[in-house]
């Protein structure tokens, strides 16, 4: 019985266009509207590039040349340099060509046009730089015969002090938090199809109720076969997400997407729980459950920072405990930790959260759904 439960329930969920349109047409085109909005913003802005810079020779300055000849062969260059007269130089910084001017005199000068993040660290190579050249010269005056070694040590210092040092082997990109919390939304969304399986085992909400509770099947044998469809469908809108994001949009989820499918699964379970045990809670009609339960999902998501990227930040801050419970941005944090942190111990976390609250969730709905009783039907 249980069996044939469940295949009439996939049947019922595949004609269900609210399925098909929010928990797959939707992610879709919200997702591709992502990737259109922040897809380049992070490779345009944020991340690090050779910092264009003209160079004026005013006098000759063999080591300097050399230096930063090193420099340029590296495959991530600090410094992307012209050699050039000083009326060049300065039609080149005013047309924005480059960010600013090195003046090779007795002592190295900059002049930039602005002060930018760029500006600040030309400033900090050019005293970076200084500070070493004196301390080298100084060695070459006491040793003539091993200047191209001294040169050659002060380029290795020089280039090292300025190497991009990653603090992450994942994606560095902040505007991902986005794909995150869409696939947090997918998931929590997954409270519609929650409610539906109340809808179809209380008699005082639907007709089909009334049948289903008519019949010789027991109650929690059609709520658990109810659930175990809700869940293989939300299951497959997971991974249609997760495959759509990752193999479409070409997001970077780092080098653990293995682990994605899974942790993304995991949230659907969460959000259909979440659905079983509001849908459960109260007597409203259908239009009214669904209004309610959208409402509070869409706190939760706001709250994990799907419309606004800081606020999950603003949250911790002011409430540190909530989003510890915010099913949405324990889903969201899942993603983030495996992308950022090498270990497994907050993933573990987070994972542990979310099967707690799942479990919690769905016992509280079978208490709340196995105690109606009905004078009459």
């Amino acid at each position: 019985m249980f069996l044939h439960i469940l295949k009439y329930e996939l049947k019922n969920g595949l004609r269900n266009k609210d399925l098909i349109i929010w928990l797959i047409l939707f992610p879709i085109v919200l997702g591709t509207f992502f990737k259109i909005a922040f897809g380049s913003i992070y490779e345009k802005h944020d991340k690090f590039s050779s910092i264009p810079v003209a160079i004026v020779e005013v006098k000759e300055n063999p080591a300097f040349r050399q230096v930063i000849e090193g420099m340029e062969s590296s495959e991530q260059p600090f410094l992307k340099a012209s050699f050039v007269d000083k009326d060049k130089a300065e039609k080149l910084l005013e047309n924005g060509d480059v960010e600013g001017i090195i003046f090779l005199e007795d002592k190295l000068r900059l002049t930039v046009k602005e002060k930018d993040i760029q500006e600040t660290m030309l400033k900090f190579f050019i005293e970076q730089y200084s500070v070493r050249e004196s301390i080298a010269m100084e060695a070459v005056k006491e040793a003539p015969e091993k200047a191209q070694e001294v040169i050659a040590v002060l380029t290795e210092e020089t280039a090292a002090s300025c190497r991009e040092i990653p603090l992450t082997q994942g994606n560095p990109d902040v505007y991902i938090q986005y794909f995150y919390n869409l696939i947090a939304m997918v998931a929590m969304f997954g409270c519609i199809t929650g409610m539906h399986i109340t809808m179809q085992n209380q008699a005082n909400l639907s007709p089909h109720g009334a049948r289903n509770n008519c019949s010789p099947v027991p109650k929690s044998l059609n709520i658990l076969a109810c659930i175990t469809g809700s869940i293989i469908m939300q299951t497959v809108c997971m991974v249609c997400c997760v495959t759509f994001l990752a193999f479409v949009l070409k997001v970077d989820f780092g080098d653990r997407l293995w682990l994605v499918y899974p942790s993304a699964i995991l949230g659907g379970i969460t959000g259909v729980s979440f659905g079983f045990f509001l849908g459960s809670v109260n007597r409203l009609s259908e239009k009214a459950k669904t209004a309610v339960l959208m409402s509070v999902t869409m706190f939760l998501l706001f709250c994990s920072g799907l419309m606004a990227g800081n606020m999950k930040g603003i949250i911790s801050e002011k409430l540190p405990w909530f989003n510890n419970v915010n099913p949405a941005a324990v889903i969201s944090d899942c993603f983030y930790c495996l992308n950022l942190y090498e270990n497994y111990d907050r993933y573990l976390t987070k994972i542990a959260t979310m099967c707690g609250i799942s479990v919690i969730f769905i016992v509280l709905g079978f208490i709340t759904s196995r105690r109606k009783k009905y004078a009459s039907i």
